[in-house]
């Protein structure tokens, strides 16, 4: 077996499951959010806390990747995802927020491991499919919340399902272990990582100020970063809008968001073909930006009596180009990266991708309480998605 597939099969499996870890969050949010006493639409709250515990692990982690080695670094991630799923049993209001921290530590590895692996690995004529192919794992975590955790929840209570994650997670940590030889062997054994050292201002600068290797960074980034906008709030709530506005089940509306997750898929392995095809990957996510607000802009108009199938149709099409950016961002954001500096390098570019991670569900959760629904919402964050791409695709013009 040539070394680069056990390098995807490897990142495939942990970035599944770390998905699969943060979306089963969201997916039984309707009966975590009504056992504690919380409007429907706090669930952006914890999202955005999810969002959170990412960039903590992205501005401090670097130490800890470089000692550990990218393979163990992964499995001590899923260690977390557990803990915090376990943590959120508890149902409180208090667990529910350090658990969603904490899921959101554990899936921080998930980006600069899988990329420093597959940078390493992946033959350069089809580094962008590789990395997209790793990439859908994140849709393909969410499918499977929405099909496990959702009927699971619904017949045996929210807490069986997440009990359920937490064995998934710790059984993928093991699964990889027989890598860990191969894959970790330039990990840096002497790397300090005390408190000093993950404090540092040169460690919490570095993945920043990798961003300034090269000029496509800066527009690659902020075109991410309102693709994550987008892809933060449909993933955070389309269930509860389901749910709420939609008169929707639990098992109906988790079967709903699978679609939008199957979908993205598909579109990661897709569209990441296509841009090795083309050789104008960042030309290729403006245009996939404007048709992700145009399926956005569609499902907010859509009238409330619309057929099922409709609803579906539009669901999918916004999870084929809206949550489909990730692998292509970052193949190149380690494209036009010196191979010595890819993890910071991505380390930076997702700390601000998950930035709009956090801001977003945030936002749209405020927005639906002031505006009293979430037409309007769903209208700006299709909105901003298209004035970004406009200003991006304009500058690249140049």
């Amino acid at each position: 077996m040539a070394p680069w597939i056990a390098a995807l099969g490897a990142t495939l499996l942990m970035q599944s499951v770390a998905s699969f870890m943060t979306q089963s969050l969201p997916v039984v949010a309707p009966l975590i959010t009504a056992s504690a006493g919380l409007a429907p639409e706090r669930v952006g709250n914890f999202s955005s806390l999810v969002a959170f515990g990412t960039v903590l692990f992205l501005l401090l982690g670097g130490p800890f990747l470089a000692r550990l080695g990218p393979v163990r670094t992964l499995q001590l991630g899923a260690a977390i995802c557990a803990a915090a799923m376990l943590t959120a049993g508890l149902g409180t209001v208090a667990a529910l927020g350090l658990a969603s921290l904490l899921l959101g530590v554990g899936y921080g590895p998930s980006p600069p491991a899988g990329s420093r692996i597959l940078a390493a690995t992946a033959p350069k004529e089809h580094r962008t499919l590789i990395f997209s192919v790793k990439q859908a794992g994140a849709p393909l975590g969410g499918a499977m919340a929405g099909l496990i955790s959702a009927p699971i929840a619904a017949s045996a209570g929210w807490p069986v399902a997440l009990l359920v994650a937490v064995v998934t997670a710790l059984a993928a940590a093991a699964l990889i272990q027989p890598l860990r030889s191969v894959l970790d062997a330039e990990r840096d054994p002497a790397r300090k990582v005390g408190l000093r050292d993950v404090f540092s201002p040169h460690n919490i600068a570095a993945p920043i100020a990798a961003l300034r290797i090269d000029p496509l960074l800066p527009k690659l980034v902020a075109l991410s970063v309102s693709f994550a906008l987008c892809q933060g709030c449909l993933f955070s709530f389309t269930v509860t809008w389901l749910v709420e506005t939609r008169g929707m089940g639990l098992v109906q509306a988790g079967s709903t968001f699978a679609v939008m997750q199957v979908a993205g898929v598909v579109a990661r392995v897709l569209l990441g073909w296509i841009a090795d095809r083309t050789g104008q990957a960042t030309r290729n996510l403006v245009v996939q930006a404007f048709v992700a607000s145009g399926s956005v802009a569609a499902l907010a108009l859509l009238p409330v009596g619309a057929p099922t199938a409709a609803l579906m149709g539009l669901c999918g099409l916004a999870g084929f180009v809206g949550a489909s950016w990730n692998g292509i961002s970052l193949a190149e954001v380690a494209r036009v990266s010196p191979p010595d500096r890819v993890g910071d390098v991505t380390s930076g570019s997702t700390l601000f991708v998950f930035l709009g991670y956090v801001a977003g569900p945030s936002a749209f959760s405020l927005l639906v309480t002031l505006s009293g629904g979430w037409e309007l919402p769903m209208l700006l964050v299709a909105a901003q998605l298209a004035i970004v791409a406009a200003l991006v695709g304009a500058s690249l013009r140049r």
